[in-house]
Order: C-alpha cells, then sequence, then structure tokens
C-alpha cells in the first residue's frame, strides 16, 4: 500500500475553489511533516505548503497565501488542502509528501521529501 494517496484533483474556473485529500498510511503524524508541492510543465517544483500537526505548524508559500489552507484529521490519518480563489497559474499536478521530523517545514515550504504520492491534476481555466 502506498504511503500518500492524493484525490480530489480536477477542473475549476479561475475563482473556484477545489479541496485536495491525502490519505495517509504507516507515518505517523507524531513524527512526521506532511506537505504539497507542484509540477507544472516547463515549470520547477514548487512548495505549495506543510503542515506539522503534532506541534501546531503551517506553513504556506507566497504564491497561495491566503488563498490555500492544509488541515489534517488526525482520526482519519488524511491531510488536506483547501483551495479558493484558484487562478491559471495554478494549474499544475499536486502531490502530497511526507518526510520524519516535525520541524522539518518549520523554516519554509519544502520541495524535497523522504515519501511522495502519484499526483493529482488541478487545472484552472475558463
Amino acid at each position: 500500500q502506498l504511503p500518500l494517496v492524493e484525490s480530489g484533483g480536477g477542473l475549476v474556473q479561475p475563482g473556484g475553489s477545489l479541496r485536495l485529500s491525502c490519505e495517509v498510511s504507516g507515518l505517523s503524524f507524531d513524527y512526521y511533516s506532511i506537505g504539497w508541492f507542484r509540477q507544472a510543465p516547463g515549470k520547477e517544483r514548487e512548495g505549495v505548503s506543510c503542515i506539522s500537526s503534532s506541534v501546531g505548524m503551517t506553513h504556506y508559500a507566497d504564491s497561495v497565501k491566503g488563498r490555500f489552507t492544509i488541515s489534517s484529521d488526525n482520526a482519519k490519518n488524511t491531510v488536506y488542502l483547501e483551495m479558493d480563489s484558484l487562478k491559471p497559474e495554478d494549474t499544475a499536478i499536486y502531490y502530497c509528501a511526507a518526510s520524519a521530523g516535525v520541524y522539518y517545514c518549520s523554516r519554509y515550504v519544502p520541495t524535497e521529501y523522504d515519501y511522495s504520492g502519484q499526483g493529482t491534476q488541478v487545472t484552472v481555466s475558463s
């Protein structure tokens, strides 16, 4: 079983919303930081957001701050990325990822992790 499985991507109009889910298996939120990064064609990988729920820490890239919200449901072993006010430039494949250490994303939003999922496509277009 893959440790990280994303869902919730799709096609949405500019200004719309989507919620991505990441089901986490075999990795405890007590010891891991969970994040999202995205990859668009022809662009560098970009760290989007990261959460360390055991220490109540979240971080966001400047490009999504105020529009995206990361959260976790420890009982369901799931991390969510609520994306509002979506823009065409948010179009990318979004990956859920995890690394050991609750302070892994304490200073910035990483782009490299120990584990990552298969990705889910988000397309923002009219």
